[in-house]
């Protein structure tokens, strides 16, 4: 029996019905039992600004709390203009300091990008995945998860109504809660 992992969900969207966010529910929900998945919001997050490091507002605090206590994370994000969301971009940069104590160094992770187009985010995970390089967070490399078209893949209760995806993502979840339990074994 597979021991039970807390995945932080860092969602790209700030959007109270965004797809990124229905997405990252969808996925909660066909991930095998043993994770549990809090999402942590981004954004109340102040710019990062090396000048607050003496003092950090307490948002910077619990955010980098929450993220430490979390086995791994899963970064679910659209894509502006072929890269990551600012919001998303302040919220690593937040996680990452001060220099040398970084929330995510080490955490296994995924990241899952999309958009209404057809490339489903290309830019924007792979824009992510460069960060995470640098991050020394172990990520999964497949599959790739871009999903295009996901403003019809959802019913007006946020409910995931796109059969193949939903059989894509449960394999995605798999492979993801085998990546957690390689890198944390």
């Amino acid at each position: 029996m597979a021991q039970p992992r807390n995945v932080a969900v860092i969602v790209g969207s700030l959007r109270k019905e965004s797809f990124t966010r229905k997405l990252a529910k969808a996925i909660a929900a066909v991930a095998p039992a043993h994770l549990t998945f809090d999402f942590v919001d981004i954004g109340q997050l102040q710019f990062f600004n090396q000048d607050l490091e003496t003092t950090p507002p307490q948002n910077w605090t619990d955010f980098r709390n929450r993220v430490k206590a979390a086995d791994a994370v899963l970064f679910v994000t659209p894509e502006y203009n072929r890269g990551v969301p600012g919001v998303l971009k302040n919220a690593i940069d937040v996680g990452s300091r001060p220099y040398g104590a970084s929330v995510w160094n080490g955490k296994p992770a995924a990241v899952v990008s999309n958009s209404p187009g057809a490339i489903g985010g290309f830019g924007a995970y792979h824009h992510l995945r460069q960060s995470l390089v640098f991050l020394n967070m172990p990520t999964v490399n497949q599959p790739e998860t871009y999903v295009g078209g996901v403003a019809a893949m959802f019913d007006e209760n946020g409910e995931l109504t796109d059969e193949a995806t939903r059989e894509f993502l449960t394999g995605f979840a798999l492979t993801f809660a085998d990546g957690i339990e390689r890198h944390l074994s």
